[in-house]
């Protein structure tokens, strides 16, 4: 069998070799934005090449991280949003953000199969070949077997590189960082060192095998370099773990048993922390186990020792495929360890142990990869240094960047980057403490300039970055999510046909005719647009009529919502008159938020403890149709909720009424949506 697929290998780059292919377009990297990025670009009718170094297409997104990282839902766009719209058909909703691996996998190669774009699997970068500051050629080498004979030649017209680890960048002489900067750099103060009190071990743990005895030896993962200075820059990278999928569903279980290069030492901060805080539950006490469908997990790093590896990824950016591919081993060594452990290792407290071993591998996940995800979750690798770097101040919204081509809203969030040993104030001993976690909210959607996707012009004019953008460290902290990835995808495959069609370079195309493409053809295949009304996002479209409370924060979409909750006699209500474009059908939808705060998981949240009405009462006026409509509001918190199909006519006569009538609680008004039907 290996016999014959090198002789395949060998056919394909004879016949690559002779009347060489040059693609419009080349996508280095099928994660979620390589994806969305080829199908975009292919769907607007180039030539398109989609190559990925390993045999599964959708990077974290298929690898485990069903929990979307959202911050505000208004902030995604496009096909990213189209994406959750379709996952949410498959659960039976409108939209869902959680969702099992097997399920985003299949989405993703839909959208491949669906735009019919080439893909090679199993192919690496071997070299780039960048004249004059423009990449002529690259060659690739086969991923399981890297031989000269694999090797194959691409030529493309423009090249987006969205990978995580930004190595077509690097290769191609891009400048970019790896680390922290000093705070200083850019005027920031949650950049450089950290040493906060998120995911962090409780005051007092020895770093010491034997408590507070040096001589001992440090216990396992605990670096000996000193605390520098806050805010100070270093190349510390924020700590990598896998997203696990596990099932509590005995028929789709296969046990967790004892890795082959287990050594429970590396767990032993772990008993410490848990001797002191007791934790209930290995739920937030052990872990953050995020339910997903059909009785399945996305789990995450919780506390000061879990699933995160801190301090074992600090080469892993710049490293070679053997060194990285022994850093993904080491990790998954790890995290299937510490599984092991703490179910297992009978200094474990029993609750938890048997808590644990209510969780097993699924069957029916990752077949190809012994039922466990092949994808490391890289927060963080290279970060180009490109014509514009997205900062902290752009996401707090003190500068705004000009040239909008995506939003990003979640918080400023670095995990935690070293595990050092620093005095307790309270005795002067020395004890561990993680640095690095940054988390910080309270603002709203922000605009990424398009700038930050392209390389300075002197270095290379024919590729864009929109994975490993040009950001700084703690501003890359709140870009760095899937569903913003994607839409930095679509941006860039469609500034890539823009070059490609006006023959310029990434960074003279027309950012207007940019940003045109993207509002008027969000889902990249010529369909109507969606029509979304709001009273941050288009004030002018919608009237209000007596006195609402305009709220800040929380589960509301976009900026603000505005909340009635008097619970008087006057009348009051919101008009929201769409612009139809044309006579057609339109599906409305109104968005339900979690009145005082909230975001995050919808079934957390239960309207009836916030005083929200049961019902919210709307009237519908679709040509001459007017009708009156009643929607349970105290469910189906911070989603949409279908209010009927209408047929809208041409032009500004019709519209969407929210109203307090007839409530019994507090009523919200915030945002409407006008989906038309296929």
């Amino acid at each position: 069998m290996r016999v014959l697929f090198r002789l395949t290998l060998l056919l394909l780059c004879a016949s690559t070799a002779f009347g060489q292919k040059t693609y419009d377009i080349c996508v280095y990297g099928g994660t979620s934005a390589g994806v969305i990025a080829a199908y975009t670009a292919r769907m607007q009718g180039k030539s398109v090449l989609l190559i990925e170094p390993t045999k599964r297409l959708g990077g974290l997104s298929s690898g485990g991280l069903g929990q979307t990282d959202i911050g505000n839902k208004y902030a995604i766009t496009g096909v990213a949003r189209d994406f959750y719209r379709r996952i949410g058909q498959h659960y039976g909703k409108f939209e869902q953000w959680t969702f099992e691996p097997h399920v985003a996998l299949n989405l993703f190669n839909e959208y491949i199969d669906r735009a019919k774009v080439e893909v090679w699997y199993d192919y690496r970068l071997f070299s780039v070949d960048n004249q004059k500051g423009k990449i002529q050629e690259i060659v690739v080498e086969n991923s399981l077997y890297p031989e000269p004979k694999t090797n194959r030649t691409v030529r493309a017209k423009v090249y987006l590189d969205c990978t995580y680890e930004g190595d077509l960048m690097a290769r191609a002489g891009v400048s970019y960082v790896v680390g922290r900067e000093d705070n200083e750099v850019y005027g920031e103060t949650w950049n450089g060192v950290q040493l906060l009190d998120k995911h962090q071990f409780p005051p007092g743990i020895s770093p010491y095998k034997t408590p507070d005895d040096p001589s001992s030896g440090l216990l396992w993962g605990i670096s000996t370099e000193p605390l520098y200075p806050i805010g100070s820059g270093d190349k510390s990278v924020q700590a990598y773990n896998f997203r696990i999928c596990l099932t509590s569903d005995p028929a789709n279980q296969i046990p967790i048993t004892r890795p082959a290069r287990y050594d429970s030492t590396k767990y032993e901060l772990l008993l410490r922390q848990i001797a002191i805080e007791k934790p209930k539950h290995i739920n937030w006490g052990v872990m953050h186990i995020a339910d997903m469908p059909n009785n399945k997990t996305d789990i995450n790093n919780k506390g000061g020792l879990s699933t995160d590896m801190i301090g074992a990824n600090h080469a892993y950016p710049e490293a070679d495929y053997d060194t990285r591919q022994k850093i993904v081993q080491d990790h998954l060594d790890y995290t299937k360890g510490f599984l092991y452990f703490v179910g297992h290792d009978p200094r474990m407290p029993e609750h938890l142990r048997k808590q644990m071993l209510e969780w097993g591998y699924p069957k029916d996940e990752y077949l190809d990869n012994d039922h466990f995800s092949p994808q490391l979750y890289i927060r963080e690798a290279r970060r180009m240094k490109g014509e514009y770097v997205m900062t902290q101040h752009h996401c707090e919204g003190e500068e705004v960047a000009p040239d909008a081509i995506a939003l990003a809203a979640y918080s400023m969030d670095s995990h935690n980057c070293q595990r050092l040993m620093v005095p307790n104030p309270a005795t002067g001993k020395m004890m561990v403490q993680n640095e690095g976690d940054v988390q910080v909210h309270g603002f709203g959607p922000y605009p990424i300039s398009y700038r930050a996707l392209t390389p300075k012009r002197t270095e290379c004019t024919n590729l864009l970055v929109p994975v490993a953008h040009s950001a700084s460290h703690i501003a890359y902290g709140s870009i760095r999510m899937e569903p913003v990835f994607m839409a930095l995808g679509q941006a860039a495959a469609q500034a890539a046909v823009l070059a490609v069609n006006s023959q310029t370079t990434v960074q003279e195309i027309d950012i207007a005719a940019l940003q045109n493409r993207l509002k008027n053809d969000p889902l990249a295949d010529g369909s109507t647009p969606e029509i979304l009304l709001d009273n941050d996002v288009t004030p002018k479209a919608v009237t209000i009529s007596g006195k609402w409370r305009i709220e800040q924060g929380g589960g509301k979409y976009a900026a603000s919502q505005l909340v009635d909750d008097a619970r008087s006699e006057e009348i009051k209500s919101v008009r929201y008159t769409p612009e139809i474009p044309k006579n057609g059908k339109y599906t409305v939808y109104v968005f339900n938020p979690y009145p005082g705060g909230g975001g995050g998981n919808p079934a957390q949240y239960d309207g009836a403890k916030t005083g929200k009405s049961s019902r919210t009462n709307l009237k519908i006026k679709a040509g001459k149709r007017t009708e009156k409509v009643e929607l349970a509001t105290q469910t189906q918190v911070n989603e949409w909720i279908e209010a009927g199909t209408y047929s809208f006519v041409k032009g500004g006569e019709n519209f969407v009424e929210v109203s307090n009538e007839g409530s019994e609680g507090t009523v919200v008004a915030d945002a409407v949506l006008f989906v038309p039907v296929k």
